[in-house]
């Protein structure tokens, strides 16, 4: 690191559990994000003022005036350019000093395999049960690490997949895709705009904890919020043998 990194994470760096090691970690790091809404908003501001060195942000869709209630990343003189392109200007205006790639696309099955490959981490900030488990899949697949938040209404849900690991299950184990979910998003529902604030801030926190190799992640546990009484229900979850997607994983 040169001098202006070491001012600029040096807070990071008294941290004993982080220090200059830690911290280069991140910086030689590279994290996918998918999705640069409401979760993807506060995922992408601290990955990004933490000093991971190359993110990817990847969003098919435009700043809208609806969004702005919540999706921090963007702002009113932003509204209908693309969301990753929106994304990637305010995260170079926090950190000039890291790598930003901004996609403006629908990622298909083939496609989300490619940038999984490539990164190591993967955020899941979309909101439909499709996108998600196209991604699981792909880390599945690839053995990435994936970090997953939904919120809808005054309720959030946080959980960390890391198929590196034999014990932990995916996103399909807990969620299968041959099971009906009812499919509610926040344009229909509503959405309390501080809810996805805290989940993407702990999808952040479980990403760097995950490229540092600290702490103990949230693999095997599934965290619900209740916003209206601000009350957490933490839900141990298990691998399931019989898996649709990673049942038959080689450990």
């Amino acid at each position: 690191m040169n001098d202006e990194q070491l001012l600029r994470y040096s807070r990071h760096i008294l941290l004993d559990e982080i220090g200059i090691e830690g911290q280069e970690k991140l910086l030689a790091s590279h994290a996918l994000i998918i999705g640069a809404g409401g979760l993807g908003s506060p995922v992408a501001l601290y990955l990004a003022s933490a000093g991971v060195g190359k993110i990817t942000l990847v969003d098919h869709d435009d700043v809208d005036l609806t969004n702005l209630q919540r999706q921090i990343l963007h702002t009113s003189s932003r509204v209908g350019q693309p969301k990753a392109l929106s994304g990637k200007t305010t995260l170079h205006e926090i950190n000039p000093g890291i790598e930003v790639i901004a996609l403006c696309e629908r990622a298909d099955a083939a496609r989300l395999a490619e940038l999984v490959a490539s990164a190591d981490v993967v955020l899941d900030c979309t909101d439909n049960f499709s996108t998600r488990h196209a991604i699981n899949l792909a880390c599945v697949n690839a053995r990435v690490p994936l970090v997953s938040g939904a919120a809808i209404r005054m309720d959030g849900q946080i959980a960390v997949f890391d198929p590196r690991t034999t014990e932990s299950p995916c996103y399909a184990c807990l969620f299968p895709p041959d099971q009906q979910f009812e499919e509610v998003q926040c344009s229909t529902m509503g959405v309390f705009a501080p809810l996805v604030g805290i989940i993407g801030t702990m999808q952040a926190a479980e990403a760097l904890k995950l490229l540092m190799g600290i702490g103990t992640t949230l693999s095997g546990r599934l965290l619900l919020l209740d916003a209206l009484e601000m009350g957490w229900t933490s839900i141990k979850t298990a691998r399931n043998p019989g898996c649709a997607a990673c049942g038959d994983r080689a450990d």
